[in-house]
């Protein structure tokens, strides 16, 4: 397994959770990363937080893949504004062998990415709450973290890579419509985001400010766009859904609404400006995921 080698594209907080399971089941891991952050890393490691544990390990980054020998494994973990300066950044580390699974909100950065490495991107998801600390640590809130792959086109995902990503810390999951659980998570992340970033607050407090009727509104819009498109929600995703925002008391928020809270640049049109415009392209109406955006909008204007 030591021959295996993997690039984490990115050092965020999945990145820097995924990274930090592997190299913890003695994987071969590197980080390609800004210069700033390989500097930080090089100078106090990558420090890991999460319910098993608070830890510090040192990484091997990389600014840049020219010369580069190919990875077997590249997992890109950017914001999707990041893709067009990524495909340029990683393209030293990809061979004709490489696999590669983006792991990015939504689904518009596949296109971009089936085109450059045609047959050889791998679809995932990861199901973590996790951040970026002040001081550039990585912290996982809760137990959770999930890793689902599988194959987008005919090809079957490789079990060297499956044996790869099979660590502790990690719930690995092969499934062959990942194209589904792909737009299970957008629906999700895309109502989660709006309803937070709409009324600027946790789902407990939307609730206790009246808000029930708009939460289910914005689910059911993101819902009817994945039908739309040919892949509905599951039952049992749509119970997850409903369960998690409409959970009385909860401080739950999206990431979406703490990037905008920190003034982050933030994924809004990757996955409710992309979703808005396949529900026109589609004839499915979703005004309240359009007043969102402008909510958004409003905000970034103030900011200037």
């Amino acid at each position: 397994m030591e021959a295996f080698k993997i690039l984490i594209v990115g050092a965020g907080a999945t990145g820097g959770a995924l990274g930090t399971r592997l190299l913890e089941a003695g994987r071969d891991v590197t980080f390609l990363v800004r210069p700033g952050r390989a500097a930080a890393l090089a100078g106090n490691g990558l420090r890991f937080v999460a319910p098993d544990g608070d830890r510090r390990h040192p990484v091997k980054t990389i600014t840049d893949t020219d010369g580069a020998d190919p990875f077997d494994l590249v997992f890109v973990a950017v914001k999707a504004p990041a893709i067009p300066s990524v495909l340029k950044s990683m393209a030293g580390a990809v061979g004709p062998a490489t696999v590669i699974v983006p792991i990015l909100n939504g689904l518009d950065h596949l296109e971009a990415l089936q085109d450059a490495y045609p047959g050889q991107i791998v679809g995932g998801l990861v199901k973590i709450v996790a951040t970026v600390g002040d001081d550039g640590q990585v912290e996982q809130m809760t137990r959770m973290f999930s890793l689902t792959i599988g194959a987008l086109s005919r090809k079957a995902v490789p079990s060297a890579v499956a044996a790869a990503l099979d660590v502790p810390g990690i719930d690995l999951a092969l499934d062959e419509n990942i194209t589904d659980r792909l737009w299970e998570k957008w629906a999700f992340i895309a109502a989660a985001g709006a309803i937070t970033c709409l009324f600027r607050n946790s789902v407990g407090n939307i609730l206790a400010g009246g808000g029930r009727e708009a939460i289910v509104g914005l689910i059911a819009e993101a819902e009817a766009v994945a039908a739309a498109a040919g892949h509905p929600v599951g039952a049992e995703a749509h119970r997850r859904s409903t369960a998690l925002l409409l959970q009385e008391g909860s401080a739950f928020t999206s990431s979406l609404y703490r990037d905008l809270l920190r003034g982050d640049a933030v994924e809004a049109g990757h996955i409710l400006g992309a979703l808005i415009g396949r529900a026109d392209t589609l004839g499915v109406p979703t005004p309240l995921t359009k007043l969102a955006m402008v909510s958004i909008r409003a905000h970034e204007a103030a900011q200037g």
